[in-house]
């Protein structure tokens, strides 16, 4: 079953938090698709990924890139793995069909919004039902990340 984390977002935007999550899942040599809420907010965290720290930038594309197989992050609004990635972020309350087929699975939801928070919830029972494994981090005071039981 796939390992399904939900990264609630309470101190940082999902602009500040999502480059630092695919940071790391590429420091830990996994590939990644990046599967948001439109094709608008795809093209703007496109531009972030490459703006987002001064001195890095992480190696990405999207569909106005092309050249999705050599992509070791792909940014998309489809339900789609054309880079075989083993790790599928969802954001924006986006949903996947192929969840099994990832290793991984991080939702990036708003801890400020009631309805992605609701949205979160219902989403956990599904991916529980399933079989998932399942596991909840929250935002410390001090910008890191702590799992919750």
């Amino acid at each position: 079953m796939t390992d399904v984390r939900f990264y609630h977002l309470q101190k940082w935007p999902l602009e500040v938090a999502l480059p630092q999550l695919l940071e790391r899942v590429l420091a830990g040599g996994f590939r990644a698709v990046v599967l948001a809420g439109s094709e608008t907010r795809v093209e703007a965290l496109n531009g972030l990924l490459w703006t987002y720290r001064e001195e890095s930038f992480l190696p990405h594309g999207s569909k106005a890139d092309g050249n999705a197989a050599a992509q070791p992050v792909w940014l998309t609004a489809e339900d789609e793995n054309p880079n075989d990635a083993n790790v599928l972020v969802l954001t924006d309350g986006a949903e996947s069909a192929r969840i099994a087929a990832y290793a991984r699975c991080c939702e990036m939801f708003d801890g400020r919004d009631d309805d992605a928070v609701a949205s979160a919830r219902a989403r956990w029972t599904t991916y529980k039902e399933a079989g998932h494994e399942l596991t909840y981090w929250q935002q410390t005071p001090q910008g890191g990340w702590e799992k919750k039981e």
